[in-house]
């Protein structure tokens, strides 16, 4: 039995774990910056990086206080090292070194975008694997072949925009406030998915990549006119900007469930799962579903605690990586990207 402190600070969200075996979760502590940013209508690195130090010694704290652990009970200590924001890294992983180096405990560096593909595991049973991943955030959207445990194949991902990105844009085009993924979805709610025929990029027959852009392009157009920036959205009515949300929100999910039945067919899952934070989004998650129920596929969505960023997946993934004795040295840097 393996308990592992894990540390997760690539964005915005600081936040600790405690967890055992890579599957029991017996804490997850995440401490929100959205006030903190809100008001610029988008993650200033800066203030993340503030924040991260602010507070990343009390939610570790309180990380252990609720799982009743002590240093001498854990086994190893992780954290994300890549990708994400340098200077939020830095904290996280910074913390993790000083703290595997003062209670002698290895270190392990884990990949964020890996974990949010293993969050799907950690309260399945049985394990889901082998599965087609597809991971929805709004820093990255990937498809990803997790053959077990110890073993992860990217099959594609985004060659601009983020689907989470995206989400957050088009928020900004329709006045929304920030977070905007969430006030997208709630917008939709009341809107008619079919009302704007808004683009589908697809990126040839045979492409697992994903391309946004064009379809916030074509919302802003869609508000403003054609070739237009900006002077549109005081001109629409409230049920017009319900329509073009749920008109987004629909050519969104279809791309994101189009390019995941076509992972199934290229690598013969006979699962699907689903993490990262747009994997909230109960349009998304209930589509993705009913594309796997039609096609007779298992479909296994992470649960929400674990679909925003969290350090419960980071300690999670670390477990087989300590098994395995796949340890990190204390000169381990960052990386911004993948």
């Amino acid at each position: 039995m393996a308990t592992i402190l894990g540390i997760e600070t690539s964005c915005d969200e600081t936040a600790a774990a405690v967890v055992v075996d890579g599957r029991r979760v017996l804490s997850n502590v995440v401490a929100s910056q959205v006030e903190l940013h809100r008001k610029y209508g988008g993650v200033v690195p800066e203030i993340a990086s503030r924040a991260h130090i602010e507070r990343l010694d009390s939610v570790i704290q309180e990380a252990m206080r609720v799982a009743d652990v002590a240093p001498a009970d854990l086994d190893a200590i992780a954290a994300t090292s890549r990708p994400g924001l340098v200077g939020a890294l830095l904290i996280g992983l910074t913390a993790a070194k000083v703290l595997a180096w003062r209670w002698g405990k290895p270190l392990v560096a884990v990949d964020h975008v890996l974990a949010h593909a293993y969050s799907p595991a950690i309260d399945a049973e049985p394990s889901p694997w082998p599965a087609v991943a597809l991971i929805v955030s709004g820093g990255h959207t990937s498809l990803y072949h997790v053959h077990d445990n110890d073993t992860i194949e990217r099959l594609g991902a985004t060659t601009d925009d983020a689907a989470g990105e995206a989400f957050d844009k088009v928020a900004t085009i329709l006045n929304l406030p920030y977070p905007g993924g969430p006030e997208v979805e709630r917008v939709a709610a009341g809107g008619n998915p079919r009302a704007v025929d808004f683009p589908r990029t697809l990126l040839g027959p045979d492409s697992l990549d994903f391309s946004f852009s064009g379809i916030k392009t074509a919302v802003l157009y869609a508000v403003n006119g054609p070739g237009r920036s900006s002077g549109g959205i005081e001109k629409l009515t409230a049920p017009e900007i319900a329509d073009i949300a749920a008109s987004f929100q629909a050519a969104v999910v279809d791309v994101l469930v189009t390019k995941t039945m076509r992972a199934v067919d290229r690598t013969g899952a006979a699962t699907v799962v689903l993490g990262g934070g747009v994997a909230a989004n109960r349009t998304l998650r209930r589509a993705l579903s009913a594309a796997c129920t039609a096609r007779g596929l298992r479909f296994h969505a992470a649960a929400m605690p674990y679909c925003v960023d969290n350090a419960a997946m980071i300690a999670a993934l670390a477990h087989h990586a300590h098994a395995r004795r796949d340890w990190s040295g204390l000169d381990t840097d960052v990386q911004s990207h993948s």
